[in-house]
């Protein structure tokens, strides 16, 4: 008997205006427990608007309206949850690295110290530099600024920052645009081994990117969810002309 997949987050007929604008429309949609969801389309799309969403960082843009309801674990995060609270559940990680310019150290403690955690933070920095797949390249080096790392190796300390205040969600908008190859294989690496504890989505213009690690797919076009459908049958035989017009390069 296949199991149903337990639901993290739920869009209910949600709606992003901007001012007149409207960017995202009449979405529903299911995110389930430690899958990674990938979200590919086009530039204004919608995606990123999704994600910050999630964390309500949209609420800081004055002209941000939403309609409908979007539920974690089942409770409504706009009516039901402190902002500070739901950051603390739903991080996330922007395309751009922005380490603190302190240590390496001092960047991966700092969530927890804002959150009244004084004991075991060499725990928890060694634990989630692992997690982020950094600790063997930094534990000699974790007194030196965060700014002295590459690019690639900023972009795995935001991971690991992220990861020290033990969220239950993991939001990535485009964490490989600006890596090399080598650094962006390490970022997958993470992401594939961090699902077996958290929820993960992923916003990725590489279309390849999301068939390498995505459980599931979806398409957004217009600020409307065109298809959603496991990562195969997204690349093999998607349901939409749509969706292959798009992942087969034909616009976008």
């Amino acid at each position: 008997m296949v199991e149903t997949p337990k639901v993290k987050i739920q869009a209910n007929n949600f709606n992003v205006f901007f001012g007149k604008n409207q960017v995202v429309k009449s979405l529903n949609m299911e995110v389930y427990s430690n899958e990674i969801l990938g979200i590919i389309g086009p530039a204004n799309s919608g995606k990123t608007t999704f994600l910050k969403t999630l964390n309500r960082l949209n609420d800081l843009d004055d002209d941000f309206r939403m309609e409908g309801s979007i539920l974690l674990d089942g409770r409504d995060i706009n009516s039901q949850f402190d902002v500070i609270d739901l950051r603390k559940k739903v991080s996330i990680i922007f395309a751009m690295p922005l380490p603190l310019p302190i240590s390496i150290f001092d960047n991966v403690a700092y969530g927890p110290k804002m959150h009244g955690i004084k004991k075991g933070l060499d725990e928890i920095v060694e634990r989630s530099l692992k997690a982020a797949y950094i600790w063997e390249e930094v534990k000699d080096r974790l007194h030196e600024s965060a700014l002295n790392l590459s690019g690639g190796q900023q972009q795995r300390l935001c991971i690991a920052r992220s990861l020290a205040i033990e969220p239950e969600v993991v939001l990535f908008d485009e964490p490989c645009s600006g890596l090399d190859p080598i650094s962006t294989a390490k970022v997958e690496e993470a992401m594939m081994e961090l699902k077996k504890k958290y929820t993960i989505i992923l916003v990725t213009n590489n279309v390849k990117q999301a068939a390498r690690v995505s459980d599931r797919v979806a398409f957004f076009l217009m600020g409307e969810l065109i298809e959603l459908d496991s990562t195969e049958k997204m690349f093999t035989n998607p349901s939409n002309k749509k969706t292959i017009d798009y992942i087969s390069g034909r616009f976008g």
